[in-house]
């Protein structure tokens, strides 16, 4: 077999991918660079190799920002949101991807029409709600905003990995005597991991860097978040901007890990769902 020619087309498609490359490295450099120097150093060279890092923008960036209080607010949105949606959105997956007729077929329609609505059609009625309830200031508020918004998104990968597993598990279960749930706890859940991941990895960053529903959901509080906390900090400190970057990168850096740990797993996840 010959082997492919190296052509102008190959280096064309190769240039462009280090241009790309470059585009998303180069902001990424430039926050850690200035975050890792002083002040005078950034302010002279600021493209330059941190020679003599520091940490005092990371240190200063944390007691003023007060982002331990916002990571620990950050935090508990999210875990409580995604235990939500990996609870239920499963189960409803499970459920849509064994009944493709009748309530089912139509139920699932219903979830991939309420993925294309925007979210802002039911900001002020939503808002409302949460203060007649008074939920205003309590993450609660979040956490419900969050688990609804983002439930039928979920539905929609569970749902297409699911239906990629063949019945054949489900029924050896019920040979065993296994209920519905009982099939869906002990053999299809363990199974859909992968998505699982996925799931946690799309809904974390959402949630996460959202800006707009902590700032309405919990002003006047002590629940901000960390976009809030960093954005009311930029405000403050708009001339020092390692100390500005140093809060963007402590403010990064979970969603950053989280990525790094569940990547094979999103990109097993979003292959299964295509082959449904």
């Amino acid at each position: 077999m010959a082997s492919r020619r190296y052509t102008s087309r190959t280096f064309a498609l190769e240039a462009a991918m280090v241009l790309a490359s470059i585009c998303f490295i180069f902001p990424v450099y430039l926050l850690v660079t200035i975050a890792l120097k002083e002040r005078s150093t950034w302010s002279r060279d600021p493209l330059s190799l941190p020679l003599d890092p520091t940490l005092a923008n990371f240190q200063r960036a944390w007691s003023d920002a007060y982002l331990g209080d916002a990571l620990i607010s950050s935090i508990t949105v999210v875990i409580a949101s995604l235990i939500v949606l990996t609870a239920v959105g499963s189960l409803a997956g499970y459920f849509l991807a064994r009944c493709r007729q009748g309530l089912g077929n139509t139920l699932y329609v219903f979830f991939l029409l309420a993925m294309i609505l925007p979210f802002q059609l039911g900001l002020l009625p939503l808002y409302q709600m949460m203060r007649d309830l008074g939920l205003l200031g309590s993450p609660l508020s979040l956490i419900l905003f969050y688990a609804g918004y983002q439930l039928p998104f979920t539905i929609f990968l569970y749902t297409g990995y699911i239906r990629a597993i063949p019945r054949a598990y489900d029924e050896a279960a019920k040979i065993d005597g296994a209920s519905d749930f009982q099939t869906f706890r002990h053999v299809i859940f363990p199974m859909v991991r992968p998505v699982t991941g996925t799931v946690l990895i799309l809904n974390c960053v959402f949630i996460w860097n959202d800006f707009m529903t902590p700032l309405l959901y919990l002003q006047g509080s002590s629940w901000a978040t960390i976009p809030v906390a960093v954005a009311a900090f930029v405000d403050q400190e708009i001339t020092d901007w390692g100390i500005v970057f140093a809060a963007l990168l402590i403010g990064v850096a979970p969603v950053m890990l989280l990525f790094a740990f569940l990547q094979r797993r999103m990109m097993e996840g979003f292959a299964g769902g295509l082959k449904a």
